[in-house]
């Protein structure tokens, strides 16, 4: 799994932030890691005067195999937080998205071809 970091220009980015971001987001998201090819941050101070109110905000987005992207994001009085807000919201999003998906393949209707095949074996 890929993970790239984006700052805006009022965040800066250095390797302790880099690595953070790393180990949160694969604590997050390491066991759907076969099925995650990439994970995008955004990392942003909304309020960059005004760091009190929490405009610190985090957004992830995760590329799953076989399914549409999935975004979340967190605001918080600080980066850290933001972060680990986001990642929460990043498992739990993947979480049901890829369990809905897991359902829908085992409840698959069959279709007209499958029906067909079925009636052939049963006139034999």
């Amino acid at each position: 799994m890929q993970i790239n970091i984006n700052t805006d220009k009022t965040i800066e980015r250095h390797q302790g932030l880099d690595e953070h971001v790393e180990s949160v987001v694969n604590a997050a998201v390491a066991r759907f890691g076969e099925q995650i090819t990439r994970v995008e941050v955004h990392l942003s101070d909304e309020n960059s005067q005004k760091s009190a109110d929490g405009g610190s905000r985090c957004m992830l987005e995760a590329r799953v195999t076989n399914y549409q992207p999935i975004a979340v994001s967190d605001h918080a009085p600080t980066l850290h937080q933001a972060i680990s807000g986001a990642a929460e919201k990043l498992k739990r999003a993947v979480d049901s998205a890829l369990g809905r998906l897991h359902d829908k393949q085992l409840h698959k209707t069959p279709t007209l071809a499958d029906q067909a095949g079925e009636a052939e074996d049963i006139n034999e």
